[in-house]
C-alpha cells in the first residue's frame, strides 16, 4: 500500500480489517517496522478519537510521532495557484508540504469540507493539493468526502460482533442542530459496498448521497421500515448533497431511541462519535448493552496500525 486515501488503495478491505483484528492480539508485534520512522500528522479540523488512535497506532509501529494543527501551531496555508499573498497566508503549499515531505516517512491529513462548494469540496481540493506537493506516503484521516479510517473500523468492528456470514447493516440519518459533513456517511456506505453484508440506507427524502458512495443499496424513507430484521444500525447525520451543506426540516422524530431497536433483529447500535445525547441518539440507545460505540472507538487504534503497519512495509 502506497497512500491510505480512500477503499481504492485497499486491495481487500475484509482481509485488512482481519488483520486489524489479528493486531488486538499484540499490538507491538511489529515495532521494528516503524524504527527510526517518523509519522507527521496535519489537523486543519478538531479531533479526539482520529488524533489519539493515529498517534498511538504508529507509536506501537515503532514511530516517532509530530502533531501540528495547520493555521495555529504553523503558519496560515495558502492553496491557490498563481495567488498574490498579499492577505493572511503567509505560506505557500508547494513550500509548506513540500518541507513537511523532507521531515516525514509517512504523512496524515485531517481537512474538512467547506459546505459551500461542493465542486470544491467533492474534488477533494485541500487533499490533491497536498498529494501534489509531497513525496512521502499520505493517510486520509477524514477529507472532505470521505473518512477510512473510521469505515475500516467499522467493518472491523461489525466483523467481530457479527454472528452471520451476512448481516444486515442499516445506515440510518440521524437529527442534529447544524449541518454535517457527508464524509463518514460517504465512506461507510462505500465500504459495507464492498463488503458481504445486506446494506440499507435509510433518511428522509432530501438527503441522498451521492450515487458514486450509495451504489445500488436499497434507500428506504420509513426509518421503522428499515429496521426491521437489522442486525447493525449505524447512525449518522448528514446535511444535504443536493442543496449542498443545507438542513431540509427539523425531523427531529428521527432521532435513534430504543423503542426503535426493538424493532431489529436484536441488532447492535454503533455511531462513529462524537453524538448529540438525546438529539441525535437517545440515552437508553447509547447506554444499553447492544451499544457498541465505545469498542467501536478503542478499534481506531487497530485499524490505523492495520494500515500504517502495510504502508510501512512497502517503505
Amino acid at each position: 500500500m502506497k497512500n491510505f486515501l480512500n477503499i481504492r488503495d485497499v486491495e481487500n478491505a475484509e482481509q485488512l480489517a482481519q488483520e486489524a483484528i489479528a493486531l488486538k492480539q499484540n499490538r507491538f508485534a511489529y515495532k521494528n517496522l516503524g524504527e527510526n520512522k517518523t509519522m507527521v500528522l496535519l489537523f486543519l479540523n478538531a479531533s479526539l478519537r482520529t488524533r489519539i488512535s493515529t498517534q498511538k497506532a504508529a507509536q506501537n509501529l515503532g514511530m516517532n510521532t509530530i502533531i501540528l494543527n495547520l493555521g495555529q501551531d504553523s503558519w496560515n496555508m495558502e492553496y491557490e495557484d498563481g495567488a498574490i499573498m498579499n492577505g493572511n497566508t503567509a505560506e505557500h503549499i508547494k513550500e509548506g508540504a513540500a518541507v513537511i515531505s523532507e521531515y516525514a516517512d509517512i504523512i496524515g491529513i485531517r481537512a474538512f469540507p467547506t459546505l459551500t462548494d461542493r465542486e470544491r469540496d467533492y474534488a477533494e481540493y485541500v487533499l490533491h493539493k497536498f498529494m501534489e506537493n509531497v513525496k512521502v506516503p499520505m493517510v486520509n484521516m477524514e477529507s472532505a468526502t470521505v473518512h477510512p479510517l473510521q469505515s475500516l473500523t467499522d467493518l472491523m468492528t461489525i466483523r467481530e460482533h457479527s454472528n452471520k456470514e451476512r448481516p444486515k447493516v442499516v445506515l440510518s440519518w440521524a437529527p442534529h442542530i447544524k449541518p454535517l459533513p457527508q464524509c463518514v456517511s460517504n465512506s461507510f456506505a462505500e465500504w459495507m459496498n464492498h463488503s458481504d453484508v445486506e446494506f440499507v440506507i435509510t433518511h428522509p427524502e432530501g438527503y441522498e448521497l451521492n450515487e458514486q458512495f450509495s451504489g445500488n443499496a436499497p434507500i428506504i424513507y420509513n426509518q421503522e421500515q428499515a429496521f426491521k430484521d437489522a442486525d447493525f444500525i449505524y447512525a449518522k447525520n448528514w446535511s444535504s448533497y443536493t442543496d449542498y451543506g443545507q438542513l431540509k426540516g427539523e425531523h427531529s422524530n428521527w432521532m435513534i431511541t430504543d423503542k426503535k431497536i426493538q424493532l431489529t433483529n436484536n441488532a447492535k447500535f454503533m455511531h462513529c462519535l462524537p453524538t448529540r445525547r438525546n438529539v441525535e441518539i437517545a440515552d437508553d440507545v447509547l447506554d444499553a448493552d447492544y451499544s457498541l460505540v465505545i469498542k467501536q472507538a478503542a478499534n481506531r487504534e487497530f485499524a490505523a496500525q492495520a494500515v500504517l503497519k502495510e504502508i510501512l512495509k512497502s517503505l
